[in-house]
C-alpha cells in the first residue's frame, strides 16, 4: 500500500472539515487537487473512505479507522518534532531542578560550569525540605531531583553521584570535643539537635539510634542546618549533620569522634520512572554523572579530623 504523508494530511483535513472546499481553503490547495489526492488515497487503500451525503462529506467505516490511524500517526510525529526541538534546548530550553536544602551547599559550584556552556538555558532550582521535594516529585513538577534519601514508595530512577558523610558535631567548648572513641550511647545522653521530620539527615539519625536500641531522651527539633549550627555553636546541644553543611568560615564547631561515625550516605539525582527527559535534563544528568561528579568530588571538603575546629 503506497500512501504518502501529504495524502494523509489532506484526508485528515477533509474528514475534520467535512468538505472538500473548506479543506482546500485551509490547506491553500485547489479543490481539484484535494479531490485527486483523496481518489489516489482510496485507490491505495482499496476501500472507499468518504461518501457524499447531500452537501456533507461523511466517513465510511474504513475512513473512520484511517482517521484514528492518522490521529495516532500525527501525535507520534508531534512527539518527534518536540524531541527534535529539545535537541536545541541547551541554547533556549528550560531545565527544572528541585533539591533538598542541604544540597544548596554544593549546588552553586555544581551549576556554574554547566551554565557557562549554556548561558541561554532557562534554569530554575527549587530548594526545600525533603517532604516538599518529595511532593514535587510525586506531581512531576521538575525534571530532576537531588536528595540524599530517595523515597521508596515511588516508581523512580535514581543515580548515586556523590558521597554524603554524616558527622557528629558539637561546640569546640563541649565536654565531648577532643575525647576519643565516644560511645554512641554517651552521645545520645546529650540534647540532640534534629532536623525537621522527613529530613534525610533526620531519617538517617533516627535509623541509627533505632538499630542500636537507643531512645533519645533529650532532643530539640530545628528546621534548617544553619539553625542547628548556630545552636551547636551556642552550646545548646550536639547534632548530626552532612559534612557538606560544615562551612569552615568562622564557625566554632568540632567534629566528634563517635563510634560508628561518619555515617556513609550518598547524594542521589532522581527522576520519575518512565519519564522522558528533555534534552536539557538529559544533558545535565550526563554532566552530573560524569564531569560534574568529578568536579564535586575534587572540590568536596576534605574529611574533617575528629574534634577539628571549623573556622
Amino acid at each position: 500500500m503506497h500512501v504518502t504523508l501529504r495524502q494523509l494530511k489532506v484526508f485528515e483535513c477533509v474528514a475534520r472539515a467535512g468538505s472538500f472546499t473548506r479543506a482546500a481553503e485551509e490547506l491553500y490547495l485547489s479543490q481539484s487537487t484535494v479531490s485527486m489526492q483523496m481518489k489516489q488515497l482510496a485507490e491505495a487503500v482499496g476501500q472507499p473512505l468518504l461518501e457524499q451525503l447531500g452537501k456533507r462529506i461523511e466517513l465510511t467505516d474504513a475512513g473512520a479507522e484511517l482517521l484514528r490511524t492518522c490521529d495516532e500517526m500525527f501525535e507520534c510525529w508531534s512527539r518527534f518534532e518536540a524531541t527534535v526541538a529539545d535537541l536545541k534546548a541547551l541554547r533556549r530550553g528550560r531545565l527544572r531542578i528541585a533539591c533538598v536544602s542541604t544540597a544548596e551547599y554544593f549546588m552553586p559550584q555544581l551549576m556554574a560550569p554547566f551554565r557557562e556552556r549554556s548561558p541561554e538555558l532557562d534554569v530554575s532550582i527549587e530548594v526545600g525540605h525533603r517532604d516538599a521535594i518529595v511532593e514535587r516529585l510525586a506531581r512531576g513538577d521538575d525534571d530532576l531531583y537531588i536528595m540524599g534519601t530517595p523515597p521508596q514508595h515511588f516508581d523512580i530512577v535514581q543515580y548515586a553521584f556523590l558521597d554524603n558523610p554524616l558527622v557528629a558535631v558539637a561546640s569546640t567548648q563541649h565536654a565531648l570535643a577532643g575525647q576519643k572513641r565516644v560511645p554512641l550511647r554517651r552521645f545520645s545522653d546529650e540534647n540532640v539537635l534534629l532536623r525537621e521530620r522527613g529530613s534525610g539527615t533526620r531519617l538517617a539519625t533516627e535509623r541509627l539510634f533505632r538499630e542500636h536500641g537507643i531512645e533519645l531522651r533529650h532532643k530539640t527539633e530545628l528546621d534548617s542546618n544553619e539553625s542547628i549550627k548556630e545552636a551547636v555553636v551556642k552550646g545548646l546541644g550536639v547534632a548530626i549533620l552532612s559534612q557538606h553543611a560544615l562551612d569552615r568560615a568562622g564557625e566554632r564547631i568540632a567534629v566528634l569522634d563517635i563510634e560508628g561515625f561518619p555515617l556513609a550516605q550518598r547524594w542521589h539525582v532522581v527522576h520519575l520512572g518512565g519519564q522522558q527527559l528533555s534534552a536539557a535534563a538529559q544533558a545535565f544528568l550526563d554532566y552530573l554523572l560524569q564531569e560534574g561528579r568529578e568536579r564535586l568530588q575534587s572540590a568536596a571538603p576534605d574529611p574533617l579530623p575528629a574534634y577539628a575546629t571549623a573556622g
